[in-house]
This record gives structure tokens, C-alpha cells and sequence, in this order.
């Protein structure tokens, strides 16, 4: 059984063992594949992992020994679902291991807005003033605030436990009613999560219906004090949009975790926006949740192997 890793840097394998799948057959990884190399690198496998590495029709049609894909995310639209399944090609993802990493980044992601700990961080500006303290910045409390959380999946779950730690007001927009009421929970429509929330997290998955919904029309709709946060998928918003919301003070900052296109350009329209923080498509990363996320791709291989196939899409 041959298994071919494409794009293992993904997980930064200096830092996380990926020994565990050499227990299943001959194991192959590449730190990354380029689209002209994959089929050469993938031609004799049975078995492909991949994270962002494409795998298209044309792709699948010209691997006739591949039985399995095994997706390293969650999200899998780097497959041609439909084109495996004609096949009989098995295709697997990896779901809710990074749930408490994200949430985790989107509170230092809100901290970091609400503490501005980065912009006082300079020990020779404090040793320079006359006083025993300094800020130029706002500082805020979370307790008493509102966010707004669109979608309500295991992410937005942990990231309403955090909220309610630190006493703020949780709305939230969901396709669907929840099954139970939670306490200190409100479910709102669109407009309401909009206008009320003093941060908003966006949690939902990109669809062709909710694509860049995040638009001037959404904009105009929320405070001008507003923090808007995304760790989801940066197509969810209208970039364009968003840098004249920021410049024109529509709302007052955003940090995204994710961009429509990644890596960015070095010219990108949100390069140096004012009151706008962006990290490198960080949110899941944590060591534990890569360590989580190894494990569940490799249990998902061994069922399929085992004739119990797992996580199936």
C-alpha cells in the first residue's frame, strides 16, 4: 500500500510525528506539490493525502491505482468530491480538531483590540514619560459587551463558553433553531447580530450564497465602535468593502486570520488599512491541534483500510 503525503509542511512535520502512517504501508511525503509535479509524485499511489494541494477531475481520471483520498483540514474543496465518488474513490476529512485553537484566537484576536497590549509594549516610551502609567490607546472591558457570532458549529460553541466567561452578551445567527435553549444565548436574525454586536465573529462556511455577505450594505448596518473578527474563510468577505468601512470609520477595526486568496499579494488591498490586524492563516495551528488533527487523519486511514471507512464526505 502505497501512501503519498503532498503538501506535509502543511503540519510542519519537523514538529509533529507522522511516523504512525509508516505502520500502514510504504509512506511518501512532500513538504509541498507543485501542479506539474503531482501527477509523477502521486501515479503509483493508492492512498493521497493532501491539505491544499488540488486534486481535480482531471487530476483523479489520471491516477488509476488512487482507491482513497484522505483530506487534511476540514474543509475539502481542493477535491473533486464528485469526480472520486464516480470513481469509487473514497474521500475523508478531519473534523472539530482545532475548535479550541480557533477560539482561543479569536479571544487574543479581541484582546488584542480590547487590552492593546502590542501598541504599549515599548519599555523605553514608559521609561520616558513623567508618570507612573501611560496610554494612548482605549482600553476596554469585555464584560457587559455583545458579540456576534455568525454560524454556531463547534468553534462558535467554544468561542459562546469564553464569552460567557468574561460576562459579555452572546448573539448568535444560525441556519437552524437549537435544539434547546442555552443560557445567556440569543439565537437573532441577521440584522440584529449585525447592529448590536460590539465584536463579530464569523463562523459559518463559504458558500455561493453567503459569499463576501460581509459587504458595504453589512457594514453600514454595525456600530461604528465595531470589531470584526474572522478565523473562517476569507470569502466571506468583500475585501474592497471592508478597507473603505475601515478608512471611513464605518466600523471601528477587523482582524482577519484569512483571506480570499492566500498567500497574499504583496500589493493586496488590505496591505497596511488602518485599524486592521491580519495574521498568516494561523487560528488552527496550535501544536495540540495539529497533534489532534494527525491522529484523526490516520484513524480515518486505518478504518478505511479496516473496511469501516470514518468521516466519509
Amino acid at each position: 500500500m502505497k501512501i503519498v503525503f503532498l503538501d506535509a509542511y502543511t503540519l510542519h512535520p519537523e514538529q509533529i510525528d507522522l511516523s504512525i502512517f509508516e505502520s500502514l504501508g510504504e509512506f511518501i511525503t512532500y513538504d509541498r506539490t507543485k501542479p506539474e509535479e503531482l501527477i509523477e509524485r502521486a501515479k503509483d499511489a493508492e492512498i493521497i493525502l493532501t491539505n491544499k494541494t488540488v486534486l481535480n477531475k482531471t487530476t483523479i481520471d489520471s491516477l488509476p491505482n488512487l482507491k482513497y483520498i484522505g483530506v487534511t483540514a476540514t474543509g475539502y474543496n481542493v477535491v473533486d468530491v464528485e469526480a472520486a465518488r464516480s470513481k469509487g474513490i473514497v474521500v475523508t476529512n478531519a473534523r472539530n480538531y482545532s475548535s479550541n485553537s480557533v477560539a482561543q484566537q479569536v479571544f487574543a484576536m479581541i484582546l488584542a483590540f480590547a487590552n492593546r497590549l502590542s501598541e504599549h509594549a515599548d519599555f523605553n516610551r514608559w521609561a520616558s514619560q513623567p508618570d507612573f502609567c501611560y496610554f494612548d490607546n482605549n482600553l476596554t472591558e469585555l464584560s457587559g459587551k455583545t458579540i456576534g457570532l455568525i454560524g454556531f458549529g463547534n468553534i462558535a460553541q467554544k468561542v459562546a463558553q469564553i464569552a460567557l466567561a468574561f460576562d459579555m452578551k452572546v448573539l448568535v445567527n444560525k441556519v437552524s433553531p437549537l435544539a434547546e435553549p442555552i443560557k445567556g444565548i440569543e439565537i437573532a436574525d441577521l440584522d440584529k447580530v449585525l447592529s448590536n454586536s460590539d465584536y463579530l465573529s464569523l463562523h459559518c462556511p463559504l458558500t455561493t450564497e453567503n459569499e463576501q455577505f460581509m459587504n458595504t450594505e453589512a457594514f453600514s448596518k454595525m456600530k461604528p465602535s465595531a470589531i470584526l473578527i474572522n478565523t473562517a474563510r476569507g470569502g466571506l468577505i468583500n475585501e474592497s468593502d471592508l478597507k473603505v468601512a475601515l478608512e471611513t470609520d464605518k466600523i471601528a477595526g477587523a482582524y482577519l486570520d484569512v483571506l480570499a486568496v492566500e498567500p497574499p499579494s504583496e500589493n493586496h488591498i488590505l496591505r497596511n488599512v488602518k485599524n486592521l490586524k491580519i495574521s498568516p492563516h494561523i487560528a488552527w495551528a496550535s501544536f495540540e491541534a495539529r497533534q489532534k488533527l494527525v491522529e484523526i487523519v490516520f484513524q480515518n486511514l486505518k478504518a478505511f483500510l479496516e473496511g469501516r471507512a470514518e468521516n466519509v464526505l
